[in-house]
Order: structure tokens, then C-alpha cells, then sequence
């Protein structure tokens, strides 16, 4: 499969798991052509631990991004603590706010 089909798999099946009725969480994060990052934070009214399903969500991408590149776990979680470190503030509340002003 070339690169463009596998991501339009990866895509569709984003779009079909985003479609489900039981998800209870959700963080998404979407890069444009022109480097512009668009992200989503969710939450259900669930009873469920919310702060364990952040961490296994953060958890899941560092062990994707570091199988594609091929390092080890621990670079790309460093590397990553390094970077959100730098950047805006980027709290569940504000990423609420800047959702619901965008809508």
C-alpha cells in the first residue's frame, strides 16, 4: 500500500471509531497542508477514571510516534515533555473554550 492509501485507511477508520455511540473519551489532534494544528478534547459523563484515560491516550501516541520513527519510548516522551513545555497553554478548559468560540 502506498503512503496516501494508508492514510486514507487510518482516516477512515478514525472517522468510524469517532462515530461510535460508547466512546467515553476522545483527544484529537489534526495537522493541515499549511502546518496550521487543529485539536479536540472530549469527555464523557462517565463514573470512569478520566485522568487514567488522558494518560493511556497520551500513552497510545507516544508508543505510535516512536514505532513510526523507530526510537524508543522514552526519547519520544522526553522529547515531547520538552516541547509541551514550550508551548501555550493547552489545558482541557481552554481547548473547551476555544472549541466552543469556534462553533
Amino acid at each position: 500500500m502506498s503512503d496516501a492509501s494508508d492514510f486514507e485507511v487510518n482516516r477512515d477508520h478514525a472517522r468510524e471509531l469517532l462515530a461510535e455511540d460508547d466512546l467515553t473519551a476522545l483527544h484529537l489532534g489534526v495537522i493541515r497542508d499549511d502546518d496550521t494544528v487543529d485539536t479536540v478534547v472530549a469527555r464523557g459523563d462517565s463514573e470512569s477514571d478520566e485522568s487514567l484515560q488522558a494518560l493511556s491516550l497520551l500513552a497510545a501516541h507516544i508508543r505510535a510516534v516512536a514505532t513510526e520513527a523507530g526510537v524508543e519510548y522514552d526519547a519520544v516522551a522526553a522529547d515531547a515533555a520538552a516541547i509541551a513545555g514550550q508551548l501555550d497553554d493547552l489545558s482541557v478548559e481552554a481547548m473547551e473554550q476555544t472549541n466552543a468560540e469556534d462553533e
